[in-house]
């Protein structure tokens, strides 16, 4: 009889236990993508075109079609303000953090003593990067209130860049060089500070590129500014674009970022859901487009290996 039910009940394939088990893996991921962000990724769409009041115990929508858009892009003083300035910022900040990571993740490769520990402080940023940490370490007195930062962050004040300018005679040539030029001494820490992943990335990308280049490179006779370009450089070119993408989204996702600031005034102080949505949802396909645009441009330069 034992036999028989064994032989009676159902038994699952290989390949169909597998399939379960990998589900069961992803379902938390699969209940928290659709609970925390499917969900109110909808909300937050139904919201801009519709004026949100708050009542006992619900919220209380009407219709406005698009004047919440209309509101953000025509009456908010600040938006498209924000909005420009934010895209410039990224614009010449995400080449100076690839080729600072880049750099870093070079040395870092080599081989000398002590190179773990310089690994770790690298990286010592991705694991305490918080607001109040990053506003102590560049100097944002009025939010926190710390007088010792103030010294940390004058390292680079605008007169010492100023001096070092003139001392290397380029002060002064172009408005637009000196202004550039002080903008990057004032971000230094940001830089440095947002430079943790893609280190990481390049790292790795460094540390797979293959031994029978490299001993074809030495064969050749090939220096170390050709080994770069043409070994080093092509094998870490798809991290370029992946670390690139990062940081446009890092970048425009930063909490502190003007718009991002902008939109939490609408959202936690006016109670302005729908005003907020609406500048979220435009911001929102602006970087998808910049992403998209990035995306399309940089992967035709891009080396991928042909096994």
């Amino acid at each position: 009889m034992k036999k028989q039910r064994e032989a009676k009940r159902p038994r699952l394939s290989y390949e169909r236990r597998k399939a379960l088990c990998g589900y069961g893996f992803i379902s938390l991921w699969l209940i928290g993508t659709i609970a925390f962000f499917l969900i109110p990724l909808g909300k937050s769409l139904w919201y801009s075109f519709n004026t949100v009041t708050i009542e006992p115990g619900r919220l209380n929508m009407k219709w406005t079609g698009l004047s919440n858009y209309r509101a953000a892009l025509d009456k908010d003083p600040y938006y498209t303000d924000y909005l420009v300035d934010t895209l410039i910022e990224t614009l010449w900040k995400t080449p100076l953090i690839l080729i600072f990571s880049l750099f870093i993740a070079v040395i870092l490769n080599q081989k000398f003593k002590g190179r773990g520990f310089a690994r770790a402080i690298f990286f010592l940023p991705v694991i305490i990067a918080t607001g109040p940490v990053f506003k102590i370490i560049s100097g944002d007195m009025e939010s926190t209130g710390n007088n010792g930062s103030a010294k940390f962050s004058t390292m680079f004040s605008t007169d010492l860049v100023g001096d070092l300018m003139r001392f290397l005679g380029i002060y002064n040539i172009s408005p637009r060089m000196t202004e550039f030029i002080t903008a990057v001494a004032d971000n230094v820490f940001g830089i440095v500070w947002s430079s943790g992943i893609q280190i990481l990335l390049f790292l790795a990308a460094l540390q797979n590129i293959p031994p029978s280049a490299k001993e074809a490179a030495q064969l050749e006779g090939a220096t170390s500014w050709e080994f770069f370009w043409k070994i080093t450089f092509p094998y870490v070119s798809p991290f370029v674009l992946v670390n690139l993408i990062y940081t446009v989204i890092d970048s425009f996702t930063n909490p502190l970022n003007k718009v991002m600031e902008r939109i939490l005034v609408f959202q936690n102080q006016d109670i302005n859901y729908g005003l907020a949505s609406a500048m979220a949802w435009i911001y929102f396909v602006i970087v998808l487009a910049a992403v998209g645009i990035v995306t399309a441009v940089v992967n035709k330069f891009v080396y991928y290996e042909v096994e």
